[in-house]
This record gives structure tokens, C-alpha cells and sequence, in this order.
């Protein structure tokens, strides 16, 4: 990733905090978009974004501009500082807590898209998870079916993307998630699906 207008700040647990309400806004502009659909607010998402605060192993990438704007991030914390949804999962499948870094989001305008952030976000929150011993790295993605009405032409999946970063669907690994899409009146669940990579030799 070749760009001088953009710094890469690798942030962790409180040193978060004042990029909050950058990374917020970010967050809920990106996930309004196909397959996300997220109709979101900036009070949730502050107080979502606590959690890796809260994590003193949390790493949080910022993509500052020259105005020191927020325009991209990527995510991840230990999975033991995640709430019982997300650890649900794994623990059903027989993953301890304890082995899992898990990663939460890289959320990227479109025209800074196909620049190498997102490996870069990636070798990043592996770097991390390394260091800090974990055994696995995984995430988990929103389940959409082919024929969604809100799936824009020419959309691209990002499954052979993650494939080629060693990541492996488990389709057994499901969790509920509720937000509220555009277009809806209130909240709803969705389905989202874990990936995994090991790291064991």
C-alpha cells in the first residue's frame, strides 16, 4: 500500500478514544451499503466501539488523511473480550474462548478500495494475534442469498479474497445478529457465518 496522503495508526485499548467518533461515522457509512444494509446510529456504534477500549489486547487500525480524517480501520480483540454471542460459536464447535483472536470488521470507503489496505489490515491483526499466542484467527460475515433485491449489479463477493488469506468458511459456525436495514421499520435478526485460519504448527 503505496499512498502518501494516508497514515496507518495501530492503536490499542484507550488509545482509542479519541478516534471514536471518527471511526463511528466511518462504520455506519460503509455498512449501509449491500450486504450489511445497516441503518445505524452514532450513539450505538460508541458505545459498541467500547469494547476495544476496554481490551487492553485490542488492536484498532486507523487510516487517517492529511486532515487526520478518519477514512478506514480494521479491528480485532481477544475473543474472551467479546460478548456471549460472538464466543457462542466457538464454544459449540468445542474452540476454547482463550485460543481465538477474533477479528471484527475493515471497513473501507470504495475509492480506497483495490489499494492493498485490505491485506495490509489483514497481515496486520495476524501480526497481533501472533504475538499474543493465539491459535486461531477468525471473523464472521453476514449471510445473503444470491438473489437479495438489494444486491447491486456487478457486486463482488469477498469470498475468494478471504480464501486466498488462508481463511476457511464454517458453515457449522453461525450466529444472530439484530440490526435495524434500511428500509425496515424496526430491527431484525441476521444470520452471519465464522471464517477461520489456524496457526497451529
Amino acid at each position: 500500500m503505496k499512498n502518501p496522503e494516508l497514515t496507518l495508526h495501530d492503536l490499542h485499548g484507550e488509545a482509542l478514544e479519541p478516534w471514536l467518533e471518527g471511526l463511528g461515522k466511518l462504520r455506519i457509512a460503509v455498512f449501509r451499503e449491500y450486504p450489511y444494509l445497516y441503518d445505524g446510529t452514532l450513539e450505538y456504534e460508541m458505545d459498541y466501539l467500547k469494547t476495544y477500549v476496554r481490551s487492553a489486547e485490542s488492536l484498532v487500525v486507523i487510516v487517517a488523511d492529511a486532515d487526520n480524517k478518519v477514512v478506514g480501520a480494521t479491528t480485532c480483540l481477544p475473543l474472551r473480550d467479546e460478548g456471549p454471542e460472538f464466543q457462542e460459536p466457538f464454544l459449540k464447535a468445542g474452540v476454547a474462548v482463550n485460543e481465538v483472536c477474533y477479528f471484527g470488521e475493515s471497513i473501507l470507503p470504495p475509492h480506497l478500495r483495490g489499494q492493498g489496505l485490505g491485506k495490509e489490515f489483514f497481515a496486520r491483526r495476524e501480526a497481533h494475534a501472533q504475538r499474543l499466542g493465539f491459535a486461531y484467527t477468525a471473523f464472521c460475515a453476514v449471510d445473503r442469498p444470491d438473489d437479495h433485491p438489494s444486491k447491486p449489479s456487478g457486486y463482488r463477493p469477498l469470498t475468494e479474497f478471504w480464501l486466498a488469506q488462508g481463511y476457511q468458511k464454517q458453515p457449522q459456525m453461525q450466529a444472530t445478529f439484530i440490526w435495524k436495514e434500511i428500509g425496515e421499520e424496526s430491527e431484525s435478526p441476521k444470520t452471519l457465518t465464522f471464517w477461520m485460519k489456524s496457526w497451529k504448527s
